[in-house]
């Protein structure tokens, strides 16, 4: 199993940038694939990107976005691939939410199926 822990987030205007990270921490840390949600208040919470295992190892030839963030956010991880970090720029006000990021041996986008979770961090982008 992995611990998360996130730091990063904060408060924004639209338009600013900002880094949240992931630090992974366990056996085999990065055999595990990784994905960001987000969840606005009212709403359910969603899949912003993902950075899958290939082979052994995750591989940031194998990212992927949800539509509403394809151009601004941008996974990445850590040579030593013990950090994952999701850049976001030309932030929205409606990027707006509590983002996690999450991790699992399985490949999903759905956040149900994900085994483990970082704490949480918010982000608030105002106009």
């Amino acid at each position: 199993r992995v611990q998360l822990v996130q730091s990063g987030g904060g408060s924004v205007q639209a338009g600013g940038s900002l880094r949240l990270a992931c630090a992974l921490s366990g056996d085999d840390a990065s055999r595990y694939h990784m994905a960001w949600f987000r969840q606005a208040p009212g709403k359910e919470r969603e899949w912003v990107a993902g950075i899958w295992v290939v082979g052994s190892w995750r591989s940031v030839g194998n990212t992927y976005y949800a539509d509403s963030v394809k151009g601004r956010f941008t996974i990445s991880q850590d040579n030593s691939q013990d950090t994952v970090y999701l850049q976001m720029n030309s932030l929205k006000p409606e990027d707006t939410a509590m983002y996690y990021c999450a991790a699992d041996r399985f490949r999903y986008t759905d956040w149900r199926q994900f085994s483990y979770w970082g704490q949480g961090t918010q982000v608030t982008v105002s106009s």
